[in-house]
């Protein structure tokens, strides 16, 4: 019986793995897409004015969302090879 539940606890902690990795993922792509967009706004007679400004504000913003995601990857990998070293 015990085996069991640990099989079940197993699966269902590997199925939020792949969900908060596919997440993840998901918006990396976002951010990247707003950036993108965002670069086409950018008037570079005058970057900091109007909606230029705007834009450029948004893609510092995504920038700063893909770091922050990228190390939370990251640190669930360092996780991992933790939790596999100490079994």
């Amino acid at each position: 019986m015990q085996f069991l539940k640990e099989l079940v606890y197993a699966k269902s902690s590997l199925l939020k793995k792949r969900k908060m990795k596919t997440f993840s993922y998901i918006f990396i792509a976002l951010a990247v897409v707003l950036s993108i967009y965002n670069v086409t706004k950018l008037d570079f007679d005058n970057l900091l004015q109007g909606d230029s400004l705007v834009a450029v504000i948004s893609i510092v913003a995504a920038l700063c969302a893909i770091m922050i995601l990228l190390i939370f990857l990251t640190s669930k990998k360092i996780q991992e090879k933790i939790d596999n070293h100490k079994k």
